[in-house]
């Protein structure tokens, strides 16, 4: 998750006032994406699958659960 603009291949949405910019192959892929907040940042979740990824179960600076980057 970024701040992005808009571009052609993207899809925009306006869900209570905020304004999501998702790239339509993604969302093509993810079906359905949920965007929350935590208290110390947000979290996603999708129908995809995305494994551990390269960053092995980090627990980020501020304890998060995230990796930075």
């Amino acid at each position: 998750m970024a701040l992005d603009e808009p571009k052609d291949s993207d899809d925009l949405f306006n869900v209570k006032g905020l304004k999501f910019v998702v790239d339509k192959e993604f969302m093509e892929k993810a079906q359905q994406i949920k965007v929350d907040f935590n208290g110390m940042g947000f979290s996603l979740d999708s129908n995809i699958e995305l494994g551990q990824g390269s960053c092995g179960g980090c627990s980020g600076a501020n304890g998060s659960g995230g990796c930075g980057g």
